[in-house]
């Protein structure tokens, strides 16, 4: 993987950017994500839901930052993320739902994701499940075999497939750094041409039953194991 002093130019970062600072952000937002998926319930519509959310960002001390604070229902979990969701979508006894936030703490961006099931669907539980460890599993060939951003997709959609889902490419992973991360590159992790240096770029998995009636996501930054351990 590239040193501080090799890294490929799509990976600078600015003039705030600091590995705490962004650890923190990282921190603040895996938290905020519980906070949010912990208060869902049966019978709300999402569009409440999405205001919740951002109400508990907001009371966290984080800033709403550079995309859409999400909270998908049901049939609205497999839509690509730039497209809006079906209104009126009201979360059932037995469903599906992700969370995809974006937020800054002082200089430093947030990003992450994460799925949730309520009652005991077990395709929606083994959805949920498995994008969590796609993404893991993308994660430690990164560590182990130092592979480009592209390569890195296409294990991810072979696993996918192995394991009975679709890889939703609309998501292809993307930088993240001290806000805003858009100044320095816009580019995808999986176009991208060399091994993805740590805390620089953000892992974006989406499963789709193949039948499109529900889907999971799970997104992160990519770190090494012992910065996960520090969560």
């Amino acid at each position: 993987m590239m040193t501080p002093t090799t890294l490929n130019p799509a990976e600078r970062v600015g003039p705030a950017f600091s590995v705490e600072g962004m650890l923190q952000a990282r921190g603040k937002t895996r938290q905020a994500i519980r906070d949010i998926a912990a208060s869902v319930r049966p019978g709300m519509v999402e569009e409440d839901a999405v205001t919740m959310a951002r109400n508990i960002l907001i009371d966290s001390g984080l800033q709403l930052s550079w995309h859409p604070t999400r909270v998908r229902f049901g049939s609205n979990t497999i839509k690509p993320m730039k497209q809006a969701s079906l209104p009126g979508v009201v979360l059932q006894k037995d469903d599906i739902f992700f969370i995809d936030i974006a937020p800054r703490f002082e200089s430093w961006e947030g990003d992450g994701g994460a799925s949730f099931v309520v009652g005991s669907n077990e395709e929606y539980l083994r959805c949920a499940a498995d994008a969590e460890a796609l993404f893991h599993a993308v994660r430690q060939v990164w560590l182990n075999e130092k592979i480009s951003g592209q390569r890195l997709y296409q294990y991810a959609e072979q696993q996918a497939k192995s394991m009975g889902w679709e890889l939703n490419f609309d998501l292809p992973g993307h930088r993240v750094s001290d806000f805003p991360h858009a100044a320095i590159h816009t580019g995808s992790l999986a176009d991208f041409e060399t091994s993805p240096a740590s805390m620089r770029w953000i892992l974006e998995i989406h499963l789709l039953d193949p039948q499109k009636r529900f889907g999971a996501f799970f997104e992160d930054m990519l770190l090494d194991d012992a910065s996960y351990k520090r969560l």
